[in-house]
């Protein structure tokens, strides 16, 4: 994996694909963080895409066309992972192989490699700032290159590993937000470098269950982003949104403003702990828990809940033999406190990172557990904004079943994989609107 890791390290960041995205070292030191973005992949070349989340785990392995056109897809109940990071390397690699496995006989293709999302083990982005001296001249090409390259060559602490690093604006001495310093003339050219990591370790772990499948990780991608391509539209990732990625043990947070990514974020809290809430407070087995949850689920209260009744098996009694009935207002009295903690815990990630103000009134919900019934509403009502429900978008063959928003993760890492901006060591954009078409297009011309 060394060789694959070299590569994406020079691929580095720009919105999506990987900004930034760099691969990781596999079993050796971690990879560097990545660098600029590389050409589109060829017409009928073949991508895949593995999302590696709590409860399960899903490849897609497409081919390029004008959009990703699914050939093969697995899921795999996922075993060994928890919060979204690998906790049995042995179990989360035989739940990857199986999920893989499946995907290649639909598809008729074998992969060694694929682009891996990272719903868990990194922390709140932030934007950090590098300069350098242009002695009052006008700033040129030249001048460009050596900040951007500053830029993506910055670090965070020893035990953390960068996953994205995306140039946000350019400042000459103290004037900020210059989209196209280029024929300025000033003392100091400066860029904000959007900077997204990891815990070492958790990247570790993630290629080294990969390894167990016999895979190598293209590039990895926190699932906010990828989940924000997946499933937004182009105005609303210019003019600010915030995508909230609800899964099994966490949910993920991404605010897109002038067609980037500007904060990522997770909470650890997720659909399966509504499940152990409904386990617990009904004494009833998990799998039931679950069953229920689907079925009768609500975020929402209303009239008629105090008149229906539910049946609910009891743990440790012989199936049937001994089942309780209760309304179904106590049911949802159980998921509507775990749902509106997970929803001010978001509001208060993004209160606190100031990225609130830029966002918007727009909330994209994704993601299995977005799904229950009133989720859409109560987080309207939370989080004060204007919310709908998002799911993949641009991605051809996708069947019914997985048009939902549960896939919506998956078919992001297909379009970010789509561009290979991981991969190429010679970068072809950075960008496509705002600042980074600006650069994208020197990029092209000059590297």
């Amino acid at each position: 994996m060394k060789h694959i890791a070299a590569k994406h390290r020079r691929a580095p960041a720009l919105d999506g694909v990987t900004s930034g995205g760099k691969a990781p070292n596999g079993d050796t030191a971690p990879a560097r963080p990545a660098s600029r973005p590389g050409p589109v992949r060829p017409r009928g070349s073949i991508v895949a895409a593995i999302d590696i989340g709590t409860t399960k785990i899903c490849c897609f392995i497409a081919r390029v066309e004008n959009e990703p056109r699914i050939l093969g897809l697995g899921q795999q109940i996922a075993r060994g992972v928890r919060g979204g990071t690998i906790i049995d390397l042995e179990a989360a690699g035989a739940s990857i192989s199986g999920a893989v496995h499946a995907a290649e006989q639909m598809a008729g293709h074998q992969i060694d490699r694929a682009v891996v999302n990272l719903s868990g083990g990194y922390r709140a982005s932030r934007i950090v700032k590098t300069e350098i001296a242009v002695g009052r001249r006008e700033i040129g090409d030249p001048d460009m290159r050596q900040v951007l390259e500053r830029g993506y060559a910055m670090r965070d602490a020893p035990d953390r590993q960068v996953i994205h690093s995306i140039p946000v604006g350019f400042s000459i001495d103290d004037s900020r937000g210059i989209l196209d310093p280029r024929g300025m003339a000033g003392e100091r050219l400066g860029v904000d470098m959007h900077i997204v990591t990891a815990a070492i370790a958790t990247v570790r772990n993630h290629t080294a269950a990969l390894g167990r499948a016999h895979l190598e990780a293209e590039a990895l991608v926190v699932s906010p982003y990828a989940a924000g391509l997946a499933c937004l539209v182009e105005d609303e990732r210019d003019l600010g949104v915030t995508v909230i990625d609800m899964g099994g043990g966490t949910t993920t947070i991404g605010v897109f403003f002038g067609g980037n990514l500007i904060f990522a974020d997770a909470v650890p809290v997720g659909g399966m702990h509504v499940t152990h809430d409904i386990a617990r407070g009904l004494s009833t087995p998990l799998a039931h828990a679950e069953r229920l949850k689907a079925l009768f689920g609500s975020a929402v209260s209303s009239t008629l809940d105090e008149r229906e009744m539910i049946a609910v098996p009891q743990i440790g009694e012989e199936e049937n033999s001994q089942v309780s009935h209760v309304p179904k207002s106590l049911l949802v009295s159980i998921i509507a406190p775990r749902l509106e903690e997970t929803f001010e815990l978001v509001r208060s990630r993004l209160d606190a990172s100031g990225s609130d103000r830029v966002a918007g009134r727009r909330v994209v919900l994704t993601g299995g557990a977005c799904q229950m019934h009133g989720a859409r509403e109560l987080a309207g009502l939370i989080l004060d904004k204007q919310v709908r429900i998002g799911r993949p978008m641009r991605v051809k063959g996708l069947a019914e079943a997985i048009q939902g928003p549960a896939f919506s993760t998956a078919a992001g890492l297909l379009h970010f994989a789509l561009s290979e901006r991981a991969e190429s060591p010679r970068p072809a954009r950075i960008a496509q609107r705002g600042i980074f078409a600006r650069v994208g297009h020197w990029m092209r011309e000059n590297l």
